[in-house]
């Protein structure tokens, strides 16, 4: 018999799921809910339910928020959404199959033998997460992502396709078509495709908002294809749209799988029970966790290769989403939920020393999964395999921790597949929006996002401004000089940034012709 209020009591008491994927989420290594909170949760089941009905959730741009019925169209608040829904749906298996069976084919070639995406952010987390978590040696079409701004890694990207890059397929990923990133990476990708003899809009799709300069673009261009991003779609939350299904489907993947996953964790997340709805399980544990105020970190451990993106997907979702310098009413409140980690039992050996031992300001949640492989696995020593190791360290660093004091929740699956990817997006998804609610900050915006490309664009600006002062100029100048002669007198640091970097690109239009430092370099017009 074990005694009640024993480690074994709490965790059958805390241990709930999904059965139908299946998934359970364990809660009983971290702290004790508080019943003021637990009362919130009634308000929080309320907005969820408004939000899943159509309720706007962006009263500053109008917006609702509907990624939940992206995988049950039946709940869309009209038959025009639902329609548009269940018909992309169709278009994206329609098209999937069309490229596999070579009626969809490139300018020199049988068939498509690569897929390249170009996106950022949501609109390439997601498609990555899925491509590794259940892509491998039998995908139909090999993923690439150009997912960043990088020249160098572009170069890395395009390099490793080679002469494959006649037989690609490339994805053009963006809401607005307007985002920097993604049109830097079509333009390189373009003018690559044009340096061999192919016409780009022979290779490409859109995956983009109606009306928007990428719709245009790809009209003109004549893409083979168009497919639809909707507004009320966030790019955090847009895998089981056409940006997650579209590339999914080209792959191979099982997207139906996944959308069933979604669609059962979704369902198992909408009743109004604390104790049996996982997902308010997880939010109630991250706010007794944080104290309501994001005071611990969520360091993800997922014991499984293939989820070895989950981390990074997560971080935007979470903190994307919670990170929020003001509350729904407009108080300064900055909260928010810092999510950080990788795989293990590889990253545990980086931080694990200080998880167990040093500043106690996190808590961490594993991943496991019960399933190693589907066949037989070999026996490395008498009686163990090489899975019984992993789920020996994954059994062990949570003892370790537990022993130490260090909060930790556990969610296991019996298999790292489609549906379970779905309903692990789905879980987290719902988690996010009922803790939102909690804490009274609006998950669905980003105005700190959008600051940052505003900032950007400021810089752009400068570095216009800078090359146009140093064309003017007969001798050589400071970068203090020149951010004087730019209007930017106030700001010479990042004028000498932006300085200092087109001098080290040949053909930029900059040479430096003295001094090292900040102070000290001259700069003047390239000859």
């Amino acid at each position: 018999m074990h005694p009640e209020g024993s480690q074994w009591d709490r965790y059958q008491r805390s241990l709930c799921g999904c059965a139908e994927v299946p998934l359970w989420l364990d809660t009983s290594r971290m702290p004790p809910d508080d019943e003021a909170t637990v009362a919130l949760l009634g308000r929080a089941f309320s907005e969820m339910d408004a939000l899943e009905a159509g309720a706007i959730a962006n009263a500053d741009e109008g917006r609702a928020v509907g990624h939940y019925w992206l995988r049950a169209p039946e709940l869309a608040p009209t038959p025009e959404m639902r329609a548009a829904i269940e018909g992309t749906l169709a278009r994206v298996r329609a098209f999937a199959r069309d490229v596999h069976a070579g009626a969809v084919r490139p300018e020199r070639a049988a068939r498509f033998t690569d897929l390249l995406v170009v996106g950022i952010g949501g609109s390439a987390l997601g498609p990555q997460l899925a491509a590794s978590a259940l892509g491998g040696l039998s995908d139909r079409l090999a993923p690439h992502f150009l997912d960043n701004t990088d020249p160098d890694g572009i170069d890395r990207v395009l390099g490793s396709l080679g002469e494959r890059l006649d037989a690609t397929l490339v994805l053009i990923v963006s809401k607005s078509g307007s985002t920097p990133e993604t049109r830097n990476g079509m333009v390189e990708v373009a003018s690559a495709l044009r340096a061999r003899g192919l016409r780009f809009g022979a290779h490409a799709v859109a995956i983009t908002g109606e009306g928007s300069a990428l719709d245009a673009y790809a009209q003109a261009e004549g893409f083979l294809a168009r497919f639809p991003m909707w507004d009320w779609v966030g790019g955090r939350t847009s895998l089981m749209s056409a940006v997650g299904l579209l590339p999914g489907a080209l792959q191979g993947l099982d997207v139906d799988a996944m959308l069933e996953g979604a669609r059962a964790m979704d369902a198992a997340t909408r009743v109004h029970d604390a104790r049996n709805n996982p997902a308010a399980r997880l939010a109630l544990a991250w706010h007794a966790a944080g104290a309501g105020r994001g005071a611990r970190d969520m360091v993800v451990l997922p014991y499984k290769d293939r989820l070895d993106l989950l981390g990074r997907y997560l971080q935007q979702l979470v903190m994307e989403s919670l990170g929020k310098e003001r509350d729904r009413h407009g108080r300064v409140v900055h909260q928010g939920l810092a999510v950080y980690g990788n795989k293990g039992s590889t990253d545990q050996h980086a931080y694990v020393q200080q998880l167990r031992d040093g500043v106690a300001n996190f808590f961490v949640t594993f991943v496991e999964v019960l399933r190693d492989r589907e066949a037989p696995s070999l026996e490395v020593e008498p009686g163990v395999t090489s899975g019984d190791y992993l789920a020996g360290f994954l059994l062990g660093t949570r003892a370790a921790l537990h022993e130490a004091g260090r909060p930790s929740l556990t969610i296991t699956v019996e298999r790292a597949d489609a549906r379970a990817l779905g309903a692990l997006i789905a879980l987290f998804e719902r988690a996010v929006g009922l803790y939102a609610s909690l804490v009274d900050v609006n998950a669905y915006h980003q105005p700190g996002v959008e600051a940052g490309k505003r900032a950007a664009a400021s810089v752009l600006a400068l570095q216009r401004r800078l090359l146009a002062a140093l064309a003017e100029r007969a001798a050589p100048a400071t970068a203090a000089e020149l951010a004087d002669a730019a209007g930017q007198g106030d700001d010479p640091e990042t004028a000498w940034k932006i300085l200092a970097r087109l001098a080290a690109n040949p053909g930029r239009g900059v040479r430096r012709v003295s001094g090292a430092g900040p102070a000290d370099a001259q700069f003047a017009r390239e000859a």
